[in-house]
């Protein structure tokens, strides 16, 4: 199962990143609090901390995104760029579920559990081998 797809891996990075880039970095980067309002977050009266853990949050995200950006377009440390990502949903997952049980966020990141674990799977069907 592993790498089945893996002779598609720089394509697979290519769409990931592109859609990753548009629906989570740059928004969370540039604007996290209008991107937790779409996403059903309650916005709280003191805003200077969301904001700042938000946009720090975009900027690990666009490294990622950079990583693969590289890795898609010239197979640079291809390897390593999925193993960031798997670590990256797998660690989503765990968020995403920790916060689903304690009842401490909105329906939509909740859903997002489903897209991580896909996420997950798909990275290691198209892991280049």
């Amino acid at each position: 199962m592993i790498g089945i797809w893996g002779a598609h891996a720089q394509t697979y990075l290519i769409v990931l990143m592109v859609t990753t880039t548009s629906v989570f970095a740059l928004p969370i980067f540039l604007t996290p609090l209008a991107w937790a309002r779409v996403f059903l977050w309650k916005i709280p009266q003191e805003q200077h901390l969301t904001v700042y853990f938000g946009r720090c949050l975009g900027a690990f995200i666009l490294i990622a995104e950079a990583l693969m950006l590289r890795a898609g377009l010239y197979g640079t440390g291809i390897e390593f760029t999925f193993q960031v990502l798997l670590a990256i949903a797998a660690s989503m997952v765990v968020v995403h579920v920790w916060g689903a049980v304690a009842k401490i966020q909105p329906i939509t990141e909740t859903i997002e559990t489903g897209m991580y674990s896909g996420m997950f799977v798909l990275t290691l069907l198209f892991y280049p081998t």
